[in-house]
């Protein structure tokens, strides 16, 4: 169950992002007038989110200052060399947010607190890398960590990025705004594996629980707040557990238990056939590399089922919701199946023993042969 997710609510959200051919002229330095942009509040405090959309530079930067007229705090991410976006990083009053890449494509976002902007002005520059020199893993598949689950419910309610939460939901949400995707987006997608073997591939779209700025699967380095805790640890387990901060979490309140993640009722009982909360396996997959590919189906709230060989008779062993992103590991020739992208007899193994076919994957480039 979500307890409290303060920095709820979205506005203004496109469905997809804005290409730079469709992004404002090139400039390293513009103003946004935001006075007019509708905003839907919600959340305690009460809170509420903008999208500005896709920005082309004049010029490769690396760095964006923020100045806010009215009130608000800018988020800031880049588009990297692969096509995929680093993660949301907040930009403090005038002083510059360094990206861990150097781009040509910017976008932003505004998140509310109370009153309201009325304009937004936005300077990139090059700056002396102070971070690492990009924001993924390794390992191909991205970071993975072992954490609590619970599951959110709120059917009716709003999430983050403006989504109405419907029954037998598909997404998930983590306790920072850096992972959010866009609504109707998979930007930021997880794979979660309960301990039956069932996994689900679902999109980032709400914030909690417990925390807010908790990033937990970044390294002290790049983390926004608790430095202090190994990486992987939920700030909410270590209080709940270990009497960190107090046994507190930031508001103040002692987390009832050790989430680091909310489940969707749908990713919960049909996705991961969980009946309790229960300890699962995340991996963060925007922090990994190599192909990707994006689920669609013909339902909003669809899904596609994960079997364990390339035929449709193989037994399901989870399923992957419409808008997540999957990571390709290799590709095999196996039963045709007709879907939103076609008719294939290509499937794709998106994980140890788990499947998924081409006709519902969407823009998966390079993936070699099983």
């Amino acid at each position: 169950m979500r307890y409290l997710i303060p920095l709820v609510a979205g506005a203004a959200l496109v469905a997809g992002l804005a290409s730079p051919a469709q992004a404002a002229p090139a400039a390293n330095e513009w103003t946004a007038d935001v006075s007019g942009r509708a905003v839907t509040w919600g959340g305690s405090p009460r809170t509420g989110l903008i999208e500005l959309g896709a920005h082309r530079l004049a010029q490769p930067a690396n760095a964006v200052t923020a100045a806010v007229t009215g009130d608000g705090v800018v988020d800031v991410r880049g588009l990297r060399a692969d096509g995929q976006w680093t993660e949301w990083l907040e930009a403090a009053a005038n002083q510059p947010v360094v990206l861990p890449v150097t781009t040509s494509t910017i976008e932003t976002r505004v998140v509310l607190s109370g009153g309201k902007a009325s304009r937004v002005k936005l300077t990139a520059s090059q700056a002396p890398a102070t971070v690492a020199a990009d924001d993924i893993s390794v390992a191909a598949a991205g970071r993975s960590y072992r954490v609590y689950a619970t599951r959110e419910g709120l059917v009716g309610g709003t999430t983050a990025n403006g989504h109405t939460i419907v029954s037998r939901d598909h997404f998930v949400a983590l306790p920072s705004r850096r992972g959010l995707a866009n609504k109707n987006s998979g930007n930021y997608s997880v794979q979660v594996c309960a301990s039956n073997g069932r996994c689900e591939w679902a999109p980032v779209w709400d914030v909690g629980p417990w925390n807010t700025k908790d990033d937990y699967w970044n390294p002290a380095a790049t983390r926004q707040m608790w430095k202090d805790l190994p990486q992987g640890k939920p700030e909410a387990q270590a209080a709940y557990e270990d009497g960190y901060n107090g046994g507190k979490d930031e508001f103040g309140r002692k987390p009832a238990n050790p989430a680091g993640i909310d489940l969707a009722d749908g990713t919960f009982w049909d996705g991961l056939k969980l009946t309790n909360n229960a300890w699962v396996t995340v991996t963060y997959l925007w922090t990994g590399s190599g192909p990707l590919g994006t689920v669609r189906t013909a339902a909003a709230n669809g899904t596609v089922n994960v079997r364990s060989g390339a035929s449709s008779s193989s037994s399901q062993v989870g399923l992957a919701a419409n808008y997540a992103q999957v990571r390709v590991t290799c590709q095999l020739t196996g039963e045709s199946v007709s879907g939103t992208q076609g008719t294939s007899n290509v499937w794709y193994r998106i994980a140890s023993g788990k499947h998924i076919a081409k006709a519902y994957t969407a823009g998966v480039s390079g993936a070699p042969a099983c």
